[in-house]
């Protein structure tokens, strides 16, 4: 396959609304300040900072009501190439907050609208139309779609001749276990959730990869540790690195940049180290901007020569 492009794949977007308050307190009118409004959701945001990379990519999503349409025209304005498989419903609002009080982050994120299985169906028939290189599905599933759906469309994407990328968690994530995914995004929560123990020691957190990737749940597996940086183990090898320190001004959509970055470092052919490095760049660099993963290419290349080579 010749082509470069990363289709992403969001089932549950949402219109992102993030701003700040001196405190939070029960009952009070909350005053907010500095408001940013972005198009959100897992596989939107990576697309997002694909195109802000200079990647090639487009966001396949499903929406409904005036906030989907919202979600629509600030994709257009950025640039970011995009198909929409229209659904009933109006498609949500989350709502983070920072306090200045305590540095603390307030996160509301309602479920979404919900789906039938014509939906899905619907969804999962355009994205065989489309041509990829990798498809990168990323986000919780709205009530209403079956747990299946990830695994559905992971074998979409290799009849397709397409790779395939994961980051969800609950039930979705647990029924696609071993289900033809190439790489696995997990938080040290997910992974957790699926060894049923914590995991806390550096080795035995590679230990856990690998052992997943040998037992064919996923042919590579990243896992992000927040402030203690990332792996990512593949059936050979488990390679670790730090996060690059940054002032933090918002996590939202930390995960996703890395993931983008992941994935694009992989298209463009630098190594699975470079990769790992150009990832943990483009998730600083969405923690030290406000809203959700605004990144820019200068940022991201300011900040890849600080991760250890």
């Amino acid at each position: 396959m010749t082509s470069s492009r990363i289709v992403t794949l969001t089932v549950n977007p949402a219109l992102d609304l993030a701003a700040e308050a001196a405190s939070v307190r029960p009952v009070h009118k909350i005053r907010t300040f500095g408001e940013h409004y972005d198009a959100g959701g897992g596989g939107i945001n990576v697309a997002r900072v694909v195109h802000a990379l200079g990647g090639d990519t487009l966001a396949l999503f499903a929406a409904g009501g005036a906030t989907g349409r919202m979600i629509e025209e600030m994709l257009s304005e950025a640039g970011v190439p995009w198909q929409c498989v229209p659904v009933a419903g109006t498609t949500r609002i989350s709502l983070t907050v920072r306090e200045q009080e305590s540095g603390l982050e307030y996160r509301f994120v309602p479920q979404g609208p919900a789906f039938n299985v014509a939906d899905g169906d619907r969804i999962l028939a355009t994205l065989a139309g489309l041509e990829a290189k990798w498809v990168v599905a990323s986000g919780s599933l709205p009530p209403g779609l079956a747990t299946d759906f990830y695994a559905r469309a992971a074998h979409i994407a290799s009849a397709r001749g397409a790779r395939f990328a994961l980051d969800t968690s609950g039930a979705a994530l647990k029924a696609s276990l071993g289900q033809g995914i190439d790489l696995l995004k997990l938080s040290l929560g997910e992974l957790e959730s699926i060894a049923g123990q914590e995991v806390r020691a550096p080795e035995v957190q590679a230990q856990q990869a690998q052992g997943m990737v040998r037992a064919g749940r996923a042919r590579m597996i990243a896992l992000t540790l927040g402030r203690d940086g990332a792996l990512l183990a593949t059936a050979d090898r488990v390679m670790r690195a730090p996060a690059i320190p940054v002032t933090e001004h918002s996590t939202v959509g930390a995960g996703d940049s890395f993931l983008a970055g992941l994935i694009l470092g992989l298209v463009q052919g630098l190594s699975d180290r470079d990769s790992l490095r150009l990832a943990l760049a483009a998730a600083a660099a969405a923690v030290a901007s406000e809203g959700t993963a605004r990144i820019s290419r200068s940022k991201v290349d300011a900040l890849v020569v600080q991760c250890p080579a």
